[in-house]
């Protein structure tokens, strides 16, 4: 039976890790063994904080929200229930936009939430 060398595999697949381990500081970045874990621990923090980026985003939605509803008298969750009741529904992102980059709309929002609310302006 013939003998099977594993050298192009294992070479191809070495190869691989460490392109996947370039950038990385010291030895991680060109030395097999420390580059297969530092590669597979870096992979479980991308697959987390893609979830976490979404989090984060939100709360940073929210913050902006609150810091433009504040700013005419309102809290948060007040105008999030203005909105509802005035059937407005914009998504958390697209408030936030408004709020910082057009400050008109966001306020004519605001307007028709405490409407909505029985709080006219």
């Amino acid at each position: 039976m013939a003998r099977v060398t594993r050298s192009a595999a294992r070479r191809a697949r070495h190869r691989k890790v460490l392109a996947l381990a370039k950038g990385f500081r010291g030895r991680s970045k060109n030395n097999y063994r420390l580059a297969l874990g530092r590669v597979e621990k870096a992979l479980q923090y991308a697959y987390r904080d893609r979830r976490t980026r979404k989090r984060d985003f939100r709360r940073l939605w929210i913050q902006r929200i609150n810091a433009g509803a504040r700013s005419h008298g309102l809290t948060y969750s007040r105008l999030m229930k203005g909105l509802k009741d005035a059937g407005i529904e914009v998504d958390r992102k697209v408030l936030s936009d408004l709020a910082v980059r057009e400050p008109e709309s966001f306020r004519s929002l605001v307007e028709r939430a405490l409407a909505a609310l029985g709080n006219p302006a």
